[in-house]
């Protein structure tokens, strides 16, 4: 009797000082396994005659059955205790105060892109959008320009694997496809701006095989030129921050506007950098000019009643022509030492009363 107390004291002396659950199972297997101290005590009870085994069977049975319980209770207090270490080591403190200076920057593309929208959403446009993904149709075609046209090589166009029938879709090279989007679903009069990305496989200092580009278009009876020309110049006047800008119209050709012009700003050159409002030098920011009859007509609308112009140039040129950024790569560089240069505060939400930029 005193050696299973002896046991029994020594194997609950042990499971006690367990540290952890590798401990406790050395420990398990040492008196509960196959070779174990109790395990060896209850095989003495088959050689034992039935008085003897009938005294001292409860005896061994109760020592294993309480140091069974010890095991269990151990463990339980094991895995407490480690999942209450674990989550005081993961414990974020949130009454930290935080950083006194806020890290993110808002890009200067999308800057641009809100102080463009801002100015000619003061003028009464709307906004159309559209898929970055485009037929072939909406792309080229109803923009007047037919497949044997060179426009279509000049664009340098990402196109789709071919369809069964061999039409192929592309990766929209202006975001002139929403203006057909829009006059197909919609009556005159029309005001919109057509914001967005546009794909072309060119890549140098000033192009990227993806850039942002904004377009403008108005369809109703009676829109002209003189309209098209106040536009711009209020537009530019606002985008620039400046009293007065100056501006000439250079005819051109597009396959989607009759007549066409490319617009240059004026601007002073010396000195390294580009400013405008001032100096002898001229700077092409834009292209534009009257919606050409056919684009009307293969839109659903009738050229002899409606008329109207558009207008279409580069988000990032702008934002590199107002913010002083000489590359254009550097846009897409995911930097952020250059967006902390050149991005903006995420507060600072452009207006036309309280400026666009500051």
């Amino acid at each position: 009797m005193q050696d299973l107390d002896s046991l029994e004291r020594e194997a609950l002396s042990r499971i006690a000082a367990a540290g952890d659950e590798a401990a406790l199972e050395a420990a398990r297997v040492e008196l509960l396994g196959k070779k174990g101290s109790i395990s060896d005590a209850l095989k003495t009870l088959g050689a034992m005659s039935p008085d003897d085994r009938k005294t001292k069977g409860p005896i061994i049975n109760g020592m294993r059955d309480r140091v069974t319980a010890a095991l269990a209770e151990r463990k339980s207090a094991l895995g407490d205790a480690a999942l209450e270490a674990k989550l005081k080591g993961e414990r974020v403190d949130v009454t930290l105060s935080v950083r006194p200076e806020m890290q993110g920057r808002i890009h200067p593309v999308t800057q641009i892109l809100d102080e463009a929208t801002a100015i000619f959403a003061d003028m009464g446009f709307a906004i159309a959008e559209g898929p970055d993904i485009e037929t072939d149709d909406n792309n080229f075609t109803k923009l007047n320009i037919p497949p044997e046209h060179p426009a279509r090589q000049m664009h340098d166009t990402f196109y789709m694997k071919p369809k069964p029938d061999g039409t192929r879709h592309l990766l929209r090279t202006h975001t002139s496809p929403v203006q057909v989007r829009t006059m197909l679903t919609q009556k005159p009069p029309i005001r919109i701006i057509v914001p967005g990305r546009v794909y072309r496989l060119d890549s140098d200092q000033t192009h990227t095989p993806m850039f942002h580009q904004i377009e403008g278009l108005v369809i109703d009876e009676s829109s002209h030129m003189g309209h098209l020309k106040w536009i711009l110049e209020e537009f530019c006047r606002a985008l620039f921050e400046i009293p007065k800008v100056e501006m000439r119209f250079r005819p051109s050709h597009f396959p989607f506007t009759e007549p066409s012009a490319e617009v240059d700003i004026r601007c002073d050159r010396s000195g390294g950098e580009v400013k405008l409002g001032q100096g002898n030098d001229w700077l092409e920011i834009l292209g534009c000019g009257m919606v050409h009859p056919k684009v009307i007509e293969m839109c659903g609308h009738d050229p002899a009643k409606y008329q109207g112009f558009a207008w279409g140039m580069g988000l990032d040129r702008l934002a590199m022509l107002k913010y002083g950024a000489p590359d254009l790569r550097a846009f897409f560089d995911a930097d952020l030492r250059w967006l902390k240069h050149y991005g903006f505060a995420a507060l600072d939400v452009p207006s036309l009363a309280g400026g666009l930029s500051r």
